[in-house]
């Protein structure tokens, strides 16, 4: 029987960031007209006061939320029905840093259902594009306990504590809720997380505004969401690209994430997943086809194909490069 529902594009929710630039824009195709610095893009997002409007289609002009009330199942599959209700389980974002970020914690489930009512905030992070010498502050570069994140909290020392890594395009971190971070200057990713917007900054590089005033941290926050045991484990996610395959890149409770790097026809079949499934074109242009769609999607597109669509055509003649996201 032919779906009902079609794959979902939607208006990208631009965001102005004192640490944004313009890549989002030249890289990922996005009109960033009317945005000066532009530090994130929000792709598919649920979240109250920031929810995704369709951009194609017979739904064009609903939002997510909306169009789950009405499709429930059709839309995210039974099994995240079930877990989520009509709360939509992730949120997507491209993430510009023209300069660092704050290094910042976020909470898990545990911290910030008790204290803040949402979900935690576990992630991960896919290079787009990185300048030279460009990279990423994840976790402590030595064993640090509570007493020694204090002593350099107190002293302005905290950056000498964080582990950086060099990056390049295709490499990809895993970031459980926990995990002290920053993304660094010179980097353009792709970010799949939990549905949450939960961020305690510890450290802003002593950056101020124009005002000379400093943006707010949240020491003690932070010290609750602290994962001190892991902090200083290997959050680079290993794996080989290979051309016209599945490759998998991250597994967790909360997302699922693969690879395509493709440049013919690949099929993929949905029937098992019990899932909607996201793909984020991140280089050349493909088209999804089923028997009652034919999308274009272009570097910088994202759609969000709906658990009701059991198989879909990717098709291209040029060499495409695509993450592929599911809920587990």
């Amino acid at each position: 029987m032919a779906s009902t529902l079609y794959p979902l594009k939607f208006t990208p929710i631009l965001k102005e960031k004192v640490w944004g630039g313009n890549k989002i824009g030249k890289i990922l195709n996005h009109n960033l007209e009317g945005v000066a610095n532009c530090g994130e893009s929000w792709e598919v997002s649920g979240l109250i006061g920031d929810e995704s409007e369709i951009s194609n289609g017979f739904l064009a002009g609903n939002n997510l939320n909306e169009i789950l009330e009405v499709y429930l199942t059709d839309l995210v599959g039974e099994k995240n029905y079930e877990k989520y209700g009509l709360g939509f389980p992730l949120l997507i974002k491209f993430i510009d840093a023209h300069e660092n970020l704050s290094v910042q914690v976020h909470p898990d489930d545990g911290v910030a259902m008790e204290k803040y009512g949402q979900n935690g905030k576990t992630e991960m992070w896919h290079v787009v594009q990185a300048d030279e010498g460009a990279g990423l502050y994840v976790g402590f570069n030595r064993q640090v306990n509570e007493a020694v994140y204090l002593d350099a909290v107190e002293n302005g020392t905290l950056e000498e504590l964080l582990r950086f890594h060099p990056v390049a395009k295709g490499d990809t971190f895993m970031i459980p809720a926990g995990t002290v971070h920053a993304i660094g200057k010179g980097v353009l990713l792709a970010e799949i997380q939990q549905s949450s917007d939960i961020t305690f900054r510890i450290f802003d590089w002593n950056r101020v505004d124009e005002n000379g005033k400093s943006r707010e941290l949240h020491y003690e926050e932070a010290l609750e969401s602290i994962d001190f045991a892991a902090n200083n484990a290997d959050f680079r996610v290993g794996y080989k690209s290979t051309p016209n395959k599945t490759v998998k890149l991250v597994r967790s409770p909360y997302f699922y994430t693969n690879l395509l790097e493709i440049d013919t026809t690949m099929v993929k079949s949905f029937a098992d997943i019990d899932s909607f499934v996201i793909y984020i074109c991140l280089e050349g242009h493909v088209h999804l086809v089923s028997d009652n769609f034919n999308e274009h999607v272009e570097a910088g597109d994202v759609f969000l194909v709906p658990a009701e669509i059991e198989e879909v055509k990717i098709t291209c003649g040029v060499r495409s490069r695509l993450l592929e996201v599911f809920c587990s």
